[in-house]
C-alpha cells in the first residue's frame, strides 16, 4: 500500500533556528569519511585531495585559544584559511567535503553555496558572521556566484570568517578566480572576486561522473499509464509525492528554495506525470536546487514525459549555467536508475 501526497499541496514555513539547525550533511553523506572514498586510479588528483584534505582537517581547530575575542581581532593569519576543490561534476567533491566535516572538531557547519546566502536573508549579514564566527570549521558545497549581490555579499563573509580564524572549505565546478563568467558582468567585481579567491588554497579534482562510470544510459522514460502500476509495485509501503509535472513547477515559484529541505521532508519516492522541457532560465534553476535535495535524501523517481536530458534547453545547457543543469541531470538520472532499475543513485 502506497501512502500518497503531492508536493503541490505542501508550503512549509522554517523558522531562522530551523536553518540554522540544519546546517549538517544531508542523509546521503551523513556517514562518509575519507576511507570511503574510492578515488579512480587513472586520476590520480582524486587520491591526492584526499591526502590534502586529510591534513587540512587536523588544522582545523589547531590554533584554537584565546576565544572569540582573539579570533576577532586577531591578525589575519599568514596562511590561507580555506581549501577549495575544483573538479567537474560527479568526481566525488561533496563526498570529500563531508568527509572534512565529520573528521574535524565542532562546532561546525555544512551546507549549500544557496543554504548560506538564504540564511544572510533570514539573519542579516551582521548576525551571520557572528553566528558563523564562533565555528571552527563552515562548508560550503557547490559555491557558485550568479549575480552581482552574491558576489559581494560572499566575498565579505569569507573574508569576515577568514579573519576571525574561521577555516573554510568549498566545492565548484569554477575556478575561483572564474566566479560568475557568463552569467552577470564580472569585470565588474574583479575586486570583490579576487578577495574572495585570496580566501583559498586550490585543489583540482580531475575524473568522470561517478554516476555514470560504466553504467547503462539514462532509463526511458514510462508512459503515463504505467506510472500507477509501477509506482505500486516499486514502493510499496512507502510515502510516495505524486505530482503533474507542469503543477509541481509553477507550485515551486511560490516556495523559497530555502524551504526545498522541508518541501520533501518525509517523502520517500516521487512519481512525475508528463516531465516537460523547462523553458525560463528562473524556472530551470529553481528546479536545480529541488534536483540537489532530492539527490541528498536519495530519493528514487518514477516519471513520464520527456527524458532527464531533455529537461533544459539546449540553449540553457550551453549557456552560462550549463554546469548547474548537467549536475541536475546526472543526479536526476540517478535517481531514475534508481527508481526503475534499483540501481544506487
Amino acid at each position: 500500500m502506497v501512502q500518497i501526497e503531492q508536493l503541490a499541496a505542501r508550503t512549509p514555513a522554517v523558522s531562522v533556528e530551523e536553518l540554522l539547525k540544519g546546517f549538517y550533511p544531508s542523509p546521503r553523506f551523513g556517514e562518509v569519511s575519507f576511507d570511503s572514498y574510492r578515488p579512480d586510479p587513472s586520476q590520480p588528483s582524486q587520491a591526492n585531495a584526499v591526502k590534502l584534505l586529510s591534513a587540512f582537517a587536523d588544522s582545523v581547530g589547531a590554533d584554537d585559544n584565546g576565544g572569540l575575542f582573539k579570533k576577532l581581532f586577531a591578525k589575519k593569519a599568514p596562511t590561507r584559511a580555506g581549501i577549495y576543490l575544483d573538479g567537474g561534476f560527479g568526481v566525488g567533491k561533496t563526498h570529500l567535503l563531508a568527509s572534512l566535516w565529520h573528521r574535524s572538531p565542532g562546532p561546525k557547519a555544512f551546507g549549500t553555496f544557496v543554504e548560506y546566502t538564504n540564511l544572510v536573508g533570514a539573519l542579516s549579514f551582521r548576525k551571520t558572521v557572528e553566528a558563523l564566527s564562533s565555528y571552527k570549521l563552515v562548508c560550503i558545497d557547490e559555491f557558485e556566484l550568479d549575480d552581482p549581490g552574491d558576489t559581494v555579499l560572499m566575498s565579505r563573509l569569507m573574508r569576515e570568517l577568514a579573519d576571525a580564524g574561521v577555516k573554510l572549505a568549498a566545492t565548484s565546478n569554477t575556478l575561483p578566480g572564474s566566479l560568475g563568467e557568463g552569467r552577470f558582468a564580472a569585470v565588474d567585481f574583479q575586486r570583490e572576486i579576487q578577495v574572495l579567491a585570496d580566501q583559498f588554497d586550490v585543489v583540482r579534482i580531475d575524473g568522470e561522473d561517478f554516476r555514470h562510470r560504466g553504467l547503462p544510459a539514462a532509463p526511458a522514460p514510462l508512459k503515463t499509464e504505467e506510472l500507477k502500476h509501477r509506482m505500486q509495485a516499486e514502493f510499496d509501503g512507502k510515502t510516495v509525492a505524486v505530482d503533474d509535472f507542469r503543477t509541481l513547477v509553477d507550485h515551486l515559484a511560490g516556495v523559497h528554495p530555502s524551504r526545498y529541505r522541508q518541501l520533501i521532508s518525509g517523502i520517500e519516492a516521487v512519481v512525475w506525470r508528463d516531465v516537460e522541457t523547462i523553458t525560463e532560465q528562473a524556472v530551470a534553476l529553481r528546479f536545480v536546487v529541488l534536483a540537489d535535495r532530492l539527490y541528498d535524501k536519495d530519493v528514487p523517481i518514477l516519471a513520464s514525459g520527456v527524458p532527464f536530458d531533455k529537461l533544459f534547453t539546449e540553449e540553457m545547457m550551453g549557456g552560462g549555467y550549463m554546469k548547474k543543469y548537467f549536475r541536475a541531470v546526472s543526479r536526476l538520472t540517478a535517481l531514475a536508475r534508481e527508481g526503475q532499475n534499483h540501481e544506487p543513485a
